[in-house]
């Protein structure tokens, strides 16, 4: 379903287009993640805007877009609820000065390291989480109850036509024209049906909002009015709509309008654990989205340099009051599906997304959010790999158990960077069970008498037992001769296995000649004595795995 969204190289128009699609699908989800990390809405468009841009300007992935997450968000509220919102702005400070280093050290290339299977887990998981998102917005605060409850009746049904329709003009539209991206499109039609239909007739006495198809406008007001309702009910008063506006002015330093944490040992051994947890987390969802557009639009990115990207954009958000960022894979596929393919994309989004905070706030809340959620809709389906279902008997039982693992875990917990490191870490220990295994010896004995052992396999910390309990060294002739041509040893716990074994055979008085190894290796081996001969004639063609890399 990837090829879903793979189009031509997009150009200036498309570009430009598809940041304004994307700037439309941003503001219910920075407000979304804001209230999720108990800030104020501002804060979360602020941090999309900051994040956007810096990470479009200096990113390593063009067209990937970037902005406030739950993914971070849920970190960030255990900051704030503990220690204030002070404390938050410094630490995310921090955290892009972490990713900064890492992206310098070139860390980024670690991203190499996750398997395919982890990869389709992560995509599947995260497609169900985003269909999931989306079941919010089909309910409504009872303000006699003080809590969310789902549609019914006709708004239902308006809701449910509207979503159909977005759907359906995403679908259709490109068959006839490709001059605008068709989720644009999409939301701009519905939107005037939306207005057509709210101005026409009301619905009173249910909610927050009398209008019968829910807009963004409304999302504010619930969201705002749910955070106070629990209390107000507790106190026994009755539940006030709170306003709520997506409106304000320019950003401000941080320092200009909070209270600023002393800078002292207690604040940094405060700010430290989550800023690194920040830091993980955010590079790995970007990373893990960088590869995912790379392969949706055959193209390649810069992992590294987007670590340094996401790592500029943290400082600079954190600096301005806000609460960090990173790569959005929802927003991103919506920005490839309609064509986005540069760092225009990415820089039109965030502009135009500050643009609608100074000056057409009115205009962006009267958005229905039927037409968000089919669009989104609408990247649940391209982002899901459904010929993964089918995969069960073409694939190794263990990767598909992988898979599963790491959907179910994202969807589960709505954790996208502990799945992936479960994944991998998963995935690790299967190798390695399966390559214990592999390691074998062939044994003869030639024309001077001595026996050799041509061994084959991996040599590491799973298959040393297996190594050792190849020889006999009691019924061994008194010259050994160990052959290490076809096999590749690839850590510590490899060579120590080597080492023990030639302190077997001195301890036997039997001459032991080791062939074939690595410069390492030798090293190592120089204390065993006379009685163990490393052949340094031979040129070894396998070595430690770290020589290969130097």
């Amino acid at each position: 379903m990837l090829n879903f969204f793979r189009r031509q190289t997009a150009n200036t128009k498309d570009d430009v287009l598809s940041g304004l699609t994307v700037a439309l699908a941003l503001v219910p989800e920075a407000v979304a993640f804001a209230f999720v990390a108990g800030v104020s809405p501002l804060i979360g468009l602020y941090s999309a805007v900051f994040i956007g841009l810096i990470t479009a300007v200096l990113g390593g992935r063009p067209g990937m877009i970037s902005g406030a997450t739950g993914a971070m968000a849920v970190v960030v509220v255990g900051l704030v609820t503990i220690h204030g919102i002070e404390y938050m702005f410094p630490a995310v400070i921090l955290c892009g000065l972490i990713q900064i280093a890492i992206g310098f050290a070139r860390l980024g290339k670690l991203i190499r390291m996750v398997p395919h299977s982890v990869m389709l887990g992560f995509v599947n998981g995260l497609a169900i989480v985003i269909g999931m998102a989306q079941l919010g917005s089909f309910k409504i605060l009872d303000l006699d109850a003080g809590e969310m409850v789902y549609l019914s009746g006709i708004r239902l049904w308006l809701m449910l036509g509207l979503v159909g329709l977005t759907m359906l003009i995403i679908v259709g539209l490109p068959r006839f024209t490709k001059a605008i991206p068709a989720s644009l499109a999409a939301i701009l039609v519905v939107t005037m049906i939306s207005v057509g239909i709210n101005r026409s007739g009301q619905i009173a006495g249910d909610g927050i909002s009398s209008n019968a198809i829910a807009t963004v406008g409304d999302m504010l007001a619930t969201h705002a009015t749910a955070a106070t309702a629990s209390e107000q009910l507790a106190n026994g008063q009755e539940i006030v709509p709170v306003e709520a506006s997506i409106g304000g002015g320019l950003p401000k330093l941080f320092f200009m309008e909070y209270l600023v944490p002393e800078f002292s040992f207690e604040t940094l051994k405060i700010i430290f654990p989550f800023a690194l947890t920040l830091a993980g987390v955010g590079l790995i969802e970007s990373l893990m989205t960088l590869t995912l557009i790379d392969e949706i639009t055959e193209t390649r990115g810069r992992g590294n340099r987007e670590c340094v990207g996401q790592g500029v954009a943290n400082l600079v958000c954190g600096l301005f009051g806000g609460m960090g960022g990173c790569a959005m894979i929802g927003q991103s596929l919506i920005n490839v599906n309609s064509g986005g393919r540069g760092r225009l994309s990415g820089i039109t989004a965030a502009c135009c997304l500050m643009l609608f905070i100074l000056f057409v706030a009115p205009w962006i809340e009267m958005i229905p959010m039927a037409a968000l959620v089919g669009v989104m809709f609408m990247v649940v389906i391209g982002t899901f790999e459904w010929a993964s279902i089918k995969m069960i008997s073409r694939i190794p039982p263990s990767d598909y158990f992988v898979m599963v693992l790491v959907a179910g875990y994202t969807v589960v917990m709505h954790d996208l960077a502990t799945a992936v490191i479960l994944g991998v870490v998963v995935s690790a220990c299967v190798f390695a069970w399966k390559h214990a295994t592999h390691l074998g010896a062939d044994t003869k004995i030639n024309e001077e008498g001595s026996k050799v052992y041509q061994l084959h396999g991996p040599l590491f910390f799973a298959s040393a037992s297996s190594f050792k309990e190849l020889f006999d060294v009691q019924n061994d002739p008194e010259d050994v001769v160990i052959d290490f041509y076809y096999t590749r040893v690839y850590d510590q716990s490899g060579m120590e296995a080597i080492r023990t074994l030639t302190e077997k055979y001195q301890a036997a008085n039997k001459r032991l000649h080791l062939t074939h190894l690595s410069e390492e290796c030798r090293t190592l081996l120089d204390r065993a004595g006379e009685l163990v001969e490393v052949n340094l004639s031979e040129d070894p063609q396998y070595h430690v795995a770290t020589d290969r890399l130097a």
